[in-house]
């Protein structure tokens, strides 16, 4: 009897688990007029202004410039798409009405301190602190920075702080907004070499990546799988090593694009990755290469670049100072991962060559390519970028090259890295808890959100080391019709990681705004997925 009426309940028990999991989840309401990422400090006052978009204008009070000019039109665009159809108008709550009404609010007041007009391209060193006031006296309200970076990053927030109402109009609440980024590089790395991104997907994730503060667009250009890059000094690297003749990216869309970049206050970071990574290099110029060996016969595969000729790095002078004059970002990466060496070691030419230059390792013969690439970049004013493994495996390298983390599986993980490569000296990016081709099921955005770069047990001068970030985005199985949506909410996580405060929000507040960020997104024009649940977006 007992065991039957035990075997009811636990009969009972699976049934009601069943009914629970069948019960939808609570949807996330989404905050009105909150801002993504989270400033560094925002105070709100108990007053809102009302905004007709149709008449709403910017007024420019102190230096002017043709890349603040343009900010300022790209932003009444912005603004006018925020505002809702009456038909589609939904009133979000019913709450009471506590606050106090101003009035109208046409004007916003824009104050840059310091001259624009020679400036074309955002440094490294960019300042992007500003200053939002919007005051109970609206002739006061006032955006100001020093830089016109600053002016950028102040008109994104400005534009996010308005929530659409009734009758195609919008709301904005009084508030004193200071804000500045926790970091200096803030990234988005995009691999356009595994599948084409065409250059209208590029220049969506530009705006998206404006509307979130990055200020990194990582191009990795090329890889062994294709070769999209028109160079003027080499251009059958590109007419047999890209996709196709049509799939390529010339120099006038190249400088398109740093153009489009740096008017949003984006710098464009190219990656051209060697000695591995390079088998599409082979196709137009096969000698730089290395011959790989089978059971001791030559075969038909081609491996890593050869670093024992001295006509490869006859070639890599050349090519690299045309890339050092296409791209005027003072940093260079490099690349320099997943080496493999079992071409090198099956080629007795190389295996000569170490043997006569007494390097016992294969790690020795690419310290040996590292070090007269290093000396090309140096030599071009550009600083260096490489992947961790140029760090680990033992290459020689200056402090003055920086280190991407993207390992988490070696013992002690990303942060073992990041501790041992600061403490060597070097200045460091993380990315290894922001690999955006990692997926796992529904809304994983969480697990970006909570990774703290600087949880590495290290002294402040190392954490002091961290430059900031970047959330990767590989496309072996992503390309141009999911590319937007795999990158976009997700990579919003990492954005507010290096922009705000470090725990400047819980994960459960912060999706009420990612909420609301991803709807602004998609009305901007951005195909982003939900971050969620179940929703809508008007």
């Amino acid at each position: 009897m007992f065991l039957a009426l035990g075997g009811l309940l636990f009969l009972l028990y699976l049934g009601f688990m069943s009914f629970i999991s069948r019960i939808p989840p609570p949807l996330v309401q989404p905050t009105q007029g909150e801002v993504w990422p989270k400033p560094y400090r925002q105070v709100f006052l108990n007053y809102y202004y009302l905004v007709k978009p149709q008449t709403f204008r910017f007024r420019v009070v102190a230096q002017k410039c043709e890349l603040l000019e343009k900010a300022l039109e790209r932003y009444l665009r912005i603004i006018d798409k925020t505002k809702i159809s009456r038909n589609l108008f939904i009133k979000q709550n019913d709450e009471t009405e506590t606050k106090i009404f101003l009035g109208y609010l046409d004007t916003l007041n824009v104050y840059l301190k310091e001259a624009c007009d020679n400036i074309t391209l955002p440094p490294y060193s960019m300042e992007e602190q500003y200053i939002l006031d919007v005051t109970t006296n609206k002739s006061n309200t006032t955006l100001s920075a020093a830089s016109i970076w600053g002016i950028i990053r102040g008109l994104e927030t400005f534009s996010q702080l308005l929530y659409p109402v009734e009758n195609e109009m919008l709301r904005i609440e009084c508030t004193e907004v200071i804000d500045l980024p926790r970091f200096p590089h803030r990234g988005l790395l995009v691999d356009t070499a595994r599948h084409f991104i065409p250059m209208i997907k590029i220049y969506k994730i530009l705006d998206a990546m404006s509307y979130n503060k990055l200020n990194v667009f990582h191009w990795h250009i090329t890889d062994d799988e294709s070769f999209p890059y028109q160079s003027i000094k080499y251009p059958e690297l590109s007419k047999k090593g890209a996709f196709s003749r049509i799939l390529v990216y010339s120099q006038e869309n190249v400088r398109d694009i740093i153009n489009y970049a740096a008017a949003r206050g984006i710098r464009v970071l190219v990656e051209f990755d060697t000695p591995g990574h390079s088998k599409s290099w082979g196709k137009a110029i096969p000698t730089l290469l290395t011959q790989c060996y089978k059971l001791g016969k030559l075969s038909d595969e081609l491996g890593p670049i050869d670093p024992t000729k001295n006509s490869t790095y006859t070639f890599l002078e050349n090519f690299f100072e045309e890339v050092a004059t296409v791209f005027p970002e003072d940093y260079l990466h490099i690349g320099a991962d997943e080496v493999r060496y079992d071409c090198w070691k099956s080629n007795p030419t190389i295996q000569m060559f170490m043997k006569n230059n007494k390097l016992l390792l294969h790690t020795h013969l690419e310290d040996y390519y590292i070090q007269k690439l290093l000396k090309i970049v140096h030599s071009l004013s550009k600083k260096p970028i490489v992947w961790e493994e140029a760090f680990v495996d033992g290459m020689t390298l200056p402090t003055s090259t920086t280190v991407q983390i993207w390992k988490d599986s070696a013992l002690g993980g990303w942060r073992s890295t990041a501790r041992s490569a600061t403490a060597a000296g070097h200045l460091v990016l993380i990315s290894a808890c922001w690999y955006l081709d990692h997926l796992t099921s529904g809304g994983d955005w969480g697990k970006f959100y909570n990774c703290e770069p600087l949880s590495f047990l290290g002294n402040q001068l190392q954490t002091s080391m961290v430059l900031g970030g970047e959330a990767c985005m590989w496309t072996e199985v992503v390309n141009e019709y999911n590319i937007e949506s795999r990158i976009w909410p997700r990579a919003s996580a990492t954005a507010e990681k290096l922009w705000s405060k470090r725990d400047a929000d819980t994960y459960r507040k912060a999706t009420h705004r990612l909420e609301e960020h991803a709807c602004r997104m998609i009305k901007r024009g951005i195909k982003a997925q939900p971050p969620n649940s179940a929703g809508f977006c008007i």
